[in-house]
């Protein structure tokens, strides 16, 4: 199991977890794991984020086919609470959020880019004076991270609309944050969970 985050009201459809998975304070970075894997890996871990350890790719060499897929092969198909690394390694109510859940907390919430104990990332406050602290953990790719200080990437729970190589993503950068990304399954990227 991982540290228990705390539930924060933004006044949002959904409450949002004070720290990333596999952290125990809000700055730090937690885990990075690949869609639909529910084991996580610290940055000092070593692991290879490639196709050929993605869950439920059968065929590593033509991951964009649905065909290559045992699991999640059509678009915006939602992860099932056995493959959600938030409800898996916290219980309870807690999942990963959709991506209608990351457009909302873009769009009704003001961020803020700061940094918090010496680490870059976004604050998000919402209008009733809560607010999260999003650290830029970077993502990453193969056995090496990217852009760790400078960006965040966090998952959402669903397949990209038209592509089931990929899902739906939450990135950001200093000067912008956009729900709309997507990325393939195979990338190693932060999770913030969400409960009602």
């Amino acid at each position: 199991k991982e540290p228990m985050p705390g539930a924060v009201d933004l006044g949002l459809s959904v409450k949002w977890a004070s720290c990333n998975l596999g952290a125990s304070k809000p700055e730090e970075y937690g885990k990075y794991y690949a869609w639909a894997a529910t084991t996580g890996y610290a940055s000092s871990e070593s692991h290879d984020f490639s196709w050929a350890n993605t869950p439920y790719c059968t065929n590593p060499s033509n991951p964009s086919s649905s065909s290559s897929w045992s699991k999640y092969n059509s678009g915006d198909a939602k992860l099932e609470s056995a493959d959600d690394a938030a409800t898996v390694n916290l219980g309870g109510s807690w999942r990963m959020p959709t991506h209608a859940e990351w457009q909302e907390l873009s769009s009704k919430c003001k961020w803020t880019w700061t940094s918090q104990n010496g680490i870059n990332g976004y604050k998000v406050s919402a209008s009733n004076g809560n607010y999260i602290f999003l650290p830029a953990a970077g993502l990453r790719d193969g056995a090496s991270s990217y852009v760790v200080g400078s960006n965040g990437n966090f998952w959402s729970s669903q397949v990209y609309s038209s592509g089931v190589g990929y899902a739906w993503r939450m990135d950001f950068d200093s000067g912008s944050h956009y729900p709309g990304y997507h990325s393939g399954r195979f990338s190693g990227f932060s999770v913030r969970p969400v409960c009602p």
